[in-house]
C-alpha cells in the first residue's frame, strides 16, 4: 500500500506555567492511501494533539509530519493555510455550520474561499449533497434538519475541494445510534469507493467496525495499532487479540 502520511519521532510539548505537559512522546507512524484509520483513547492521552499535527492545525515540538512527501513541518503559515484548504476535509462532532445559510451554502463556503467561481461552487455544493442524500435538502438551514443530516452537510463540505485526507473529530458524538452507524457507513463508503484517507478520533467503539486499523494511545505514546480482524466487536464490548502489534 501507498504511504500518504509519514510521521517521524514527533514530540508536543505544552507549557503551563512553570509546568511542562509532554502531550505526545516521540511517536512515530505510517497512514496509507485510502486507510481508514481510528484513533482511540481516553481524554488527556494525546489523541486530540496528535489529531491536529496530521491536519496542520498545530506544529509539533520537534519532529515531522510528512503528508505525499510535503514536510509539513517547514511550511509557512500562508503555506499551510492553502495546504488545509485544498487537501484536507474537516468533519467536526458539532457540524460547525453556519447557522444562517442553506445546506447549499455551507457547502460551496470553502470553494468560495478557495477562490472557485460562484456557478461552479454551487453546482459542485449541489454534487456533493447529492452523493450524500441530501439532494432534497439543499435550501434548508441547519435548524431545520436532523443532527445526522446537519453532519452530512459537513461531511458533503469536507468533501467539496476533493480531499485527499478527511478528518473526523468525533463524528457521531452528537448523534443517536443508529444514525451514528449510518454517518460511519457513509465514511467508510468513502474511504473504499473514492480512496480518502479518513482518520478519526474518537471515543465511539461502533467506529471500529469501519476502520482498517485503529491506533490505541495513552501518555502521549503509541500504545498499539491493531487490524481490524485482530478485535472481536460485540455489542457492548469489545475483546482485543491476546498478541496485539506494538508500535511506538
Amino acid at each position: 500500500m501507498e504511504v500518504l502520511i509519514s510521521i517521524r519521532s514527533l514530540h508536543k510539548d505544552f507549557h503551563l506555567g512553570k509546568t511542562v505537559v509532554h502531550a505526545l512522546r516521540d511517536v512515530s507512524l505510517e497512514i496509507f492511501r485510502g486507510e481508514y484509520l481510528s484513533i482511540m483513547g481516553p481524554s488527556g492521552s494525546g489523541k486530540s494533539t496528535l489529531f491536529n499535527m496530521i491536519g496542520a492545525l498545530d506544529r509539533p515540538t520537534s519532529g515531522k509530519v510528512e503528508v505525499a512527501g510535503l514536510d509539513l513541518t517547514q511550511l509557512t503559515r500562508r503555506q499551510l493555510a492553502y495546504f488545509r484548504g485544498n487537501h484536507i476535509g474537516y468533519i467536526f462532532q458539532s457540524y460547525n455550520l453556519i447557522s444562517s445559510y442553506s445546506a447549499e451554502d455551507n457547502v460551496a463556503v470553502p470553494l468560495l474561499f478557495s477562490g472557485t467561481a460562484v456557478p461552479e461552487a454551487m453546482e459542485r455544493a449541489r454534487d456533493v449533497l447529492s452523493r450524500v442524500g441530501l439532494s432534497h435538502r439543499l435550501d434548508h438551514r441547519p435548524d431545520q434538519l436532523s443532527g445526522g443530516q446537519q453532519q452530512r452537510v459537513a461531511i458533503a463540505r469536507a468533501l467539496a475541494n476533493e480531499p485527499a485526507i478527511i478528518l473526523a473529530d468525533e463524528p457521531t458524538g452528537n448523534l443517536d445510534l443508529q444514525t451514528g452507524e449510518e454517518i460511519i457507513g457513509l465514511l467508510h463508503q468513502l474511504s473504499k469507493q473514492d480512496g480518502i484517507t479518513v482518520i478519526s478520533a474518537t471515543h465511539d467503539h461502533k467506529m471500529l467496525s469501519a476502520s482498517d486499523r485503529i491506533l490505541w494511545i495513552a501518555d502521549g505514546r503509541i500504545d498499539k495499532v491493531q487490524e481490524r480482524s485482530e478485535i472481536d466487536i460485540r455489542v457492548g464490548t469489545v475483546r482485543i487479540s491476546e498478541n496485539p502489534e506494538k508500535t511506538g
